[in-house]
């Protein structure tokens, strides 16, 4: 980088907030992708005037700038694929600037960490619903630019459902507010929801209006043991056409289950097809205890083997240990895993699953699949047995093209929940018309002519 664009943002922020030694560099080079690419520097804005000031300059000098969460993204999307500048918001812009208890919303900076978001409201009586599993270290900056979600999105949603404004900076330097803390907003176009899921490719937000709900009082967990995976659709099915939502309804295959045991020694059922399990929350026990037995019914009747409900919060997270811990245990199946997080309509899942079945089959690896069968999100697991065997890899890559095509013949999705970024990209053109695709080149164009955000992600 240019010795004058580094005395800039040294003398802007000050010595200790732009970095471009190689420690710091290294330090930011890499995501849960594990793959690794330097950027130039380091930057901490202390507040929205800095980002200002960061962006006009970049823009003017057309030095690329990536916008930075916690990295803990699986796609790549915070990475520094031709160099440029990492925005860090950890530093500084990490702060709760209101809890109002009369609109029911939270102002926050964008890292903010979600958990902290949750237990500051909580003391409140408040909830904040989306919880993805990166919740305890993953900012609210980058759940907005991934559109994250989690194990409650059955039925609380995810992340777009509660962004009710933004504030953020373009690449001109220039400031917008997106969005109202009203529940009805009807004025312009919705920048707001373009801003969601965009990857940092648009615009830098520096805050975030959030809508809260009352904190449900009981919450209840229960499990069932299938002898296969079709039994165990039938029963999330029958369960919601009888008017049950449950917080969350989790799955575990026969794989899945069988890494749980044999890493962890949980005494889960090694013989199962798959497992459900399921919270039900609201605030009058009887209502709870009319779900549960609903559950209870639903499960029964499409040939559950076993139905246990927690007794309390202790059993309740033993119960949830083994999908908590899927990700981790099935790493016994090999040394690289190629996870993706493909969704398709609820009634398709079964569809979906038995064609993945038949893609381990062709190519020899094992599949583990999990995930979230309430909103047919399903984290799907190719399994290399050697990474550093380039067939086996290729191989690996070429069951993943298929596994997407699937997905997106059966109505579904590339991503539910972690995005394009790097990783995804080249399918884009599995899911997207080229009309489409130009469509979405147009809005990149109109936020940033000079393409210093985020460049490179999703196929743009």
């Amino acid at each position: 980088m240019d010795k004058a664009h580094i005395a800039y943002f040294k003398k802007l922020l000050g010595e200790d907030n732009a970095y471009f030694d190689e420690a710091h560099r290294r330090a930011y080079s890499y995501d849960a992708t594990r793959k690794s690419f330097l950027p130039d520097g380091v930057l901490f804005p202390r507040d929205e005037n800095d980002v200002c000031e960061i962006l006009k300059f970049c823009n003017a000098h057309q030095i690329i700038i990536i916008p930075r969460g916690a990295g803990s993204g699986f796609t790549g999307g915070a990475l520094a694929v031709n160099g440029g500048l990492v925005l860090g918001f950890e530093k500084y812009m990490n702060k709760i600037l209101e809890i109002d208890l009369e609109n029911l919303v939270a102002r926050v900076q964008p890292g903010v960490i979600n958990s902290a978001l949750q237990k500051e409201v909580a003391k409140f009586g408040l909830f904040y619903p989306p919880d993805p599993a990166s919740m305890e270290y993953s900012s609210l900056g980058g759940n907005v630019s991934e559109n994250a979600g989690g194990m409650r999105a059955a039925k609380y949603g995810i992340t777009k459902d509660y962004v009710m404004a933004l504030r953020a900076v373009l690449p001109s330097g220039e400031l917008i507010r997106a969005g109202k803390r009203t529940i009805k907003d009807v004025a312009g176009y919705n920048i707001a929801g373009i801003l969601i899921a965009s990857e940092g490719s648009l615009a830098v937000i520096t805050e975030i209006t959030l809508k809260l709900i009352a904190l449900p009082k009981l919450k209840k967990t229960a499990m069932g043991v299938f002898d296969s995976v079709q039994s165990a659709m039938n029963a999330v099915y029958k369960t919601l056409s009888k008017g049950v939502t449950p917080v969350s309804m989790e799955f575990l295959d026969r794989l899945s289950i069988q890494a749980v045991e044999q890493k962890f020694h949980k005494g889960l059922p090694t013989d199962a097809g798959a497992i459900l399990i399921a919270d039900v929350d609201g605030n009058v026990k009887e209502s709870v205890e009319s779900d549960l037995a609903v559950l209870k019914e639903s499960f029964k009747d499409c040939n559950a083997r076993e139905f246990r409900v927690a007794k309390d919060e202790a059993e309740a997270a033993d119960i949830w240990f083994a999908r908590r811990n899927c990700s981790q245990s099935i790493n016994i199946y090999g040394t690289l895993k190629l996870n993706e997080d493909i969704t398709v309509p609820r009634s398709k899942l079964p569809e979906l699953l038995e064609g993945i079945e038949q893609i381990s089959s062709k190519y020899g690896f094992k599949v583990p699949c999990f995930g979230h069968t309430g909103d047919g999100n399903v984290h799907t697991n190719v399994m290399i047995p050697d990474k550093n065997d380039e067939k086996q890899v290729q191989k690996g890559h070429e069951a993943i093209t298929e596994i997407f095509k699937l997905a997106v013949n059966l109505g579904g999705t590339l991503s539910g929940e972690h995005g394009i970024g790097l990783s995804k990209a080249p399918f884009m053109k599995l899911a997207f018309s080229e009309a489409e695709m130009n469509l979405f080149r147009a809005i990149k164009k109109a936020f940033d002519p000079n393409n210093i955000l985020n460049p490179y992600k999703m196929g743009l």
